[in-house]
C-alpha cells in the first residue's frame, strides 16, 4: 500500500473510489461528506472534522487493491487509513481514525440499544470485529489517549448514513485539509 502523501492523492481516490458503496446503503464519498458534516455541526475542531471525513479511507485503500466489503484484500480498515494518512496528517487526524472500530465496540458494550440502531453494514462488521466490548476491553480503551474523539467520531459516522441527505461537497472540505495537513517538501 502506498502512503497518500497529498490532498489531491486523498481527493483523486474519492474520485476513483467513492461511489462504490462497500458494505453500506450509502456511498463511500456521501458518508464521508455526511460524517464531516455532522462533526462540524457538533463545533469539532479542523483536526476532527478531517478525521470523520477520512475515517474510512481505508475502505476506498481496499477498493483500489481489488478488495471487496466480502473480500477485503486489506484488512482493519481503520489501521489501514491511519497508517496511509500518517505522512499527511499528525496523530489528532490519525488516532481517531485508528481507534473508530474499538470506538463501536466501546458504545456498544455501555448501550447495548446501540446494536439495534446500528446500519446493517455496521452490525455485520460488528460480529467480524469481536462484537461488543467485555469489561476488561471497556476499562482499557477508556484509559486511550484519543478515546473522547474516538467516540465523538463513532457517533457521527454512525448517524452519518442518511440516503439523500443534502450536505456539502468534498471539494468543500480541501481548505481544511490543507490547513491541518502537515507541510510538505
Amino acid at each position: 500500500m502506498t502512503p497518500l502523501t497529498s490532498i489531491d492523492d486523498v481527493l483523486a481516490l474519492f474520485e476513483a473510489h467513492g461511489d462504490d458503496r462497500y458494505d453500506e446503503e450509502l456511498s463511500q464519498r456521501d458518508h464521508a461528506r455526511q460524517t464531516a458534516a455532522l462533526a462540524l455541526a457538533a463545533g469539532a475542531d479542523d483536526a476532527l472534522v478531517v478525521a470523520a471525513l477520512l475515517h474510512d479511507i481505508g475502505h476506498l485503500l481496499d477498493l483500489a487493491a481489488g478488495g471487496t466489503a466480502d473480500v477485503p484484500r486489506l484488512a482493519h480498515h481503520e489501521r489501514v487509513g491511519a497508517i496511509a494518512l500518517s505522512e499527511l496528517f499528525d496523530e489528532s487526524v490519525t488516532a481517531p481514525i485508528a481507534l473508530h472500530v474499538e470506538a463501536k465496540r466501546y458504545l456498544t458494550a455501555v448501550d447495548p440499544d446501540l446494536v439495534d440502531r446500528l446500519s446493517n453494514g455496521s452490525r455485520t462488521s460488528l460480529g467480524r470485529q469481536g462484537g461488543p466490548m467485555d469489561e476488561t476491553e471497556l476499562e482499557h480503551f477508556r484509559t486511550r489517549r484519543w478515546f473522547a474523539e474516538a467516540c465523538a467520531l463513532r457517533r457521527w459516522d454512525d448517524d452519518g448514513k442518511v440516503d439523500g441527505l443534502v450536505v456539502p461537497p468534498l471539494s468543500a472540505h480541501r481548505s481544511t485539509l490543507e490547513r491541518v495537513a502537515r507541510p510538505q517538501p
